[in-house]
């Protein structure tokens, strides 16, 4: 006997199975630029080290500076700078938890200056006020440009011991490199404790004293020598080539017998390695076939390690000391994501905690270690905790070659309905690379991921060969391979979306800054037939005047680049450094091309702009060039950083086709100015004026 089917109740099913399906399929509203990349409610959450103060950066009339508040009532902050032009993105609490050290540069130039201001009194004092360098000549040295060769602090380490007190370095002697100084936060007293003429750089102890220098040797290597008490230097240990990125001195113990380092040499990641210097007995503490040691947890005083973390796919910590093993397992009860703690007191009675999401803002904790009790206090985006965003899937895609490369892909919220990163259709993609070369991307929340994926794309980030945290092997197989293998793994990560049914073949764009926006140059010039369209921030064009034109702090370190990118004092160098720079192949530009730059940038200066730009103009290939006279590497104000992504969100959408957000008023107290190319945007001449 047949069973009859209820045809109401069917029809009813029928509904609620569309209501639903339209429910998971339905775009969710556009999300503002200013709500992903406006200035934060509140960041960088950190303790006095008496535990009695807290201090965060919020804004103050529209830039970010440092507030502070007692621990028990965080809500009645006052604020304690007053820059008004960048907003400070680098502080910290001096140990004497009567001032705040911060750093500041002028206008994107990088070159630091050291800043103390009185917690009560908000005195605020430019500890290093110098304005310029002095040649053999004592004349003031001058840039290209007619400006006075800025000199440039820093930190070189902090001690509890010295509350007063804290060593910088500094080149206001030499540019190349920077002498150490003993300098006293309250009365401005600074008094030279190591000339340089040599070396890379230092390391000292919590007693300040100079442990160890560092100079690069012909080959890309590192070498480490220790005083040899009669004003000279011995050599202590060599650090081959392939090693230096991955091997180095950390830091000591308390008695300062016991160095700590990262070291890969003998295997492939790098490990935490213990080295007893009276016997000179090395122990393995930690290590990760995976990947590179990241992070520490190391005890404020007894500076004993606790925990370590490692970055494969994700963030993941070993507990080295019983300790803190019941705080960390607490600490991951309180909610979803990767926590990290940002500060701890003195007493190490208290941490506060950040917990990183990929699907909503960072959230601040204050941790009371002995009730075993976290208090939440406050997101750095509040707009976020109430919107819909897309998930951040780690994935890994083979190379040609068979390397394994980490990768983060985040698609729109309502075409990954089964949050398994399979869209429901092909989409449009954006391939979002990131700078360095020698960094990485990470899981969690990321402003351009959301943006981009809010407005339709796939949203691909991939950590190319060169990429750093996932061992020697693949940092050096990046070795002279810019514009090389390290464009093929991008490559073979586009044809693997468009392989799994992720990516539309014919609407790809390439995006990034620095060597991503080398990448996107690349992109258009070596392989112009994928991308539908590319945006460079901050990008080279040209590999041998990018040598020829860095910091000259840089050129202690200037063997690294000569033996992985490619040496610009020999023929041969120059001829590959040619080869693989996209100025050379500014005919193959066929697709639209999204410049952004700035004026005082020290790593990429302004003429690797200029010089694609005019190179292309002289060949009618169009081109939009965004410029911004108050901006280094990368666009740290946020009217800038706005007015840029407004233009870059049309700019998507036209070859995209993707949505967008009308420019509106996101290019409102910015410094833009766009020497060429504004008519390929619509409504940017006439909101320009122009």
């Amino acid at each position: 006997m047949k069973r009859r089917v209820n045809p109401v109740l069917l029809t009813t099913v029928a509904l609620m199975l569309i209501a639903v399906l339209t429910q998971c399929t339905k775009q969710a509203p556009l999300i503002s630029r200013q709500v992903l990349f406006g200035n934060p409610d509140r960041a960088a959450l950190k303790i006095s080290p008496d535990n009695q103060m807290l201090s965060y950066l919020a804004p103050l009339n529209g830039v970010m500076n440092v507030w502070v508040a007692p621990v028990g009532s965080p809500d009645s902050a006052v604020v304690l700078t007053n820059d008004t032009l960048r907003g400070i993105r680098i502080y910290f609490w001096a140990y004497n938890n009567q001032q705040i050290i911060y750093l500041q540069d002028m206008g994107g130039d990088e070159n630091w200056q050291v800043h103390a201001v009185n917690v009560k009194t908000k005195e605020d004092k430019n500890l290093t006020p110098f304005e310029e360098i002095l040649g053999p000549d004592n004349q003031p040295i001058t840039l290209p440009n007619g400006k006075f060769l800025r000199p440039r602090a820093e930190i070189q380490d902090v001690s509890y011991k010295f509350p007063d007190e804290i060593l910088i370095g500094l080149n206001n002697r030499n540019p190349q490199f920077h002498d150490i100084f003993r300098l006293n936060l309250v009365t401005g007293e600074m008094k030279m404790i190591q000339q340089n003429d040599s070396f890379l750089g230092f390391q000292t102890d919590d007693n300040y004293t100079i442990r160890y220098a560092l100079q690069m040797t012909a080959d890309g290597g590192n070498e480490i020598f220790v005083p040899d008490g009669k004003g000279g230097w011995t050599s202590f240990d060599k650090i081959p080539m392939e090693d230096m990125m991955t091997t180095s001195p950390i830091t000591f113990d308390k008695s300062g017998n016991l160095l700590y380092m990262i070291d890969s040499r003998g295997r492939n990641t790098s490990a935490l390695i213990s080295l007893d210097l009276t016997t000179n007995e090395k122990k393995v503490i930690f290590e990760d076939p995976q990947a590179d040691l990241s992070d520490i947890m190391i005890h404020p005083v007894e500076k004993t390690i606790e925990a370590a973390a490692s970055d494969f796919l994700r963030v993941e910590w070993k507990i080295l000391d019983e300790s803190v093993k019941a705080d960390l397992e607490y600490l991951k009860t309180l909610t979803d994501g990767d926590f990290n703690v940002t500060s701890r007191s003195l007493d190490d009675k208290f941490w506060t905690v950040a917990f990183v999401k990929d699907n909503g803002p960072v959230m601040y904790y204050l941790y009371d270690r002995d009730a075993k009790k976290a208090e939440f206090l406050f997101s750095n985006r509040k707009e976020l905790e109430n919107i819909t965003l897309s998930k951040m899937h780690p994935v890994v895609i083979k190379s040609r070659d068979d390397m394994n490369l980490v990768s983060y892909l985040t698609l729109p919220a309502w075409t990954d309905t089964e949050m398994d990163g399979k869209p429901n259709k092909a989409l449009p993609m954006v391939l979002f690379v990131h700078g360095g070369p020698w960094a990485r991307d990470s899981w969690g929340y990321d402003p351009y991921h959301q943006w981009l994926a809010n407005r339709g794309y796939a949203v691909l980030s991939v950590n190319y060969r060169g990429s750093t945290g996932f061992g020697k092997n693949f940092i050096n197989a990046g070795n002279l391979e810019w514009a090389g293998k390290m464009h093929d793994d991008l490559m073979d990560a586009v044809n693997w979306a468009v392989n799994e049914g992720i990516a539309m073949k014919d609407k790809i764009a390439i995006m990034g800054g620095s060597y991503g926006g080398y990448a996107t140059l690349v992109g258009l010039t070596f392989t112009p037939d994928v991308f539908v369209c590319g945006v460079d921030i901050v990008g080279p064009s040209n590999l041998r005047t990018l040598l020829e034109t860095i910091p000259p702090y840089w050129e202690p370190m200037i063997n690294m680049f000569t033996t992985r990118v490619g040496d610009h004092r020999t023929e041969e160098g120059k001829a590959l450094l040619d080869a693989r720079s996209p100025l050379s192949y500014v005919d193959s530009i066929r697709k639209p091309l999204l410049i952004g730059q700035g004026a005082n940038d020290p790593r990429v200066k302004q003429s690797e702009a200029d010089q694609i730009v005019k190179a292309m103009k002289e060949k009618n290939i169009p081109v939009t060039y965004v410029l911004y006279p108050d901006e280094g590497h990368g666009f740290a104000r946020p009217e800038n950083r706005l007015s840029f992504n407004a233009i870059t969100d049309i700019f998507l959408a036209n070859y995209l086709g993707g949505r967008s957000e009308p420019i509106g008023k996101d290019i409102e107290g910015s410094s833009i100015t766009v020497p060429e190319g504004a008519g390929y945007i619509p409504t940017l001449k006439e909101i320009l004026g122009q």
